[in-house]
């Protein structure tokens, strides 16, 4: 009766081993379902291509492209047709190019009623006070400006450049003289922005 009673006891317990075992593999083998993975989709950049014009009988004209990504707008600006030297160049209140001198499109863009100055200035300016460039012998000049205080097409009045026009002068800005910054006549015009 030992015998047998421990051939049963060796029996139960190799199939208990078994049942164990193969348990084990079936949890080692099952997988987990991976999680879902959420695509974040980075808004599209905005881009607004403007053509500007001479103005104030000057030869002056370029282009000037605005790119919105990730939060900061981009404006990189071309001229050909200027005098060599540095030229103030801003963002005004309307996108109206069609004064012979530029007048048409207002003063500083100010959306914020700052005093004029240069950008960044602790002591104020104007959200369309861009700043100089300079034109090299041949009367080409460029610059580009990045910010985040500006938005194409947004709903803060106070950022965004649709409806805005760009003034390029004939002398640099001071960034003391008030309102605009003593940088002569209007020479390129070109409205964004609308």
């Amino acid at each position: 009766m030992k015998k047998i009673s421990l051939f049963t006891l060796s029996v139960l317990l190799l199939s208990v081993s078994c049942k164990n075992t193969t348990k084990k593999e079936k949890e080692t083998i099952t997988e987990e379902e991976p999680a879902p993975t959420t695509e974040v989709q980075a808004e599209p950049a905005k881009e607004l291509t403007v053509q500007m014009e001479p103005k104030s009988e000057s030869n002056v004209k370029g282009m000037a492209v605005f790119k919105e990504e990730d939060g900061t707008v981009t404006m990189t600006a071309t001229f050909e047709g200027l005098e060599p030297g540095e030229h103030a160049i801003h963002l005004h209140e309307k996108a109206d190019c069609s004064a012979p001198d530029g007048t048409s499109t207002g003063g500083h863009w100010n959306p914020t009623f700052q005093k004029h100055g240069k950008w960044g200035d602790s002591e104020g300016y104007h959200k369309g006070d861009i700043g100089n460039f300079t034109a090299d012998e041949e009367g080409n000049g460029s610059i580009t400006f990045s910010t985040d205080e500006w938005c194409i097409d947004c709903d803060d009045e106070t950022k965004n450049i649709i409806g805005k026009g760009v003034i390029v002068h004939q002398a640099p800005d001071d960034f003391v003289t008030q309102p605009t910054g003593d940088a002569g006549s209007r020479v390129s015009c070109g409205g964004v922005i609308q």
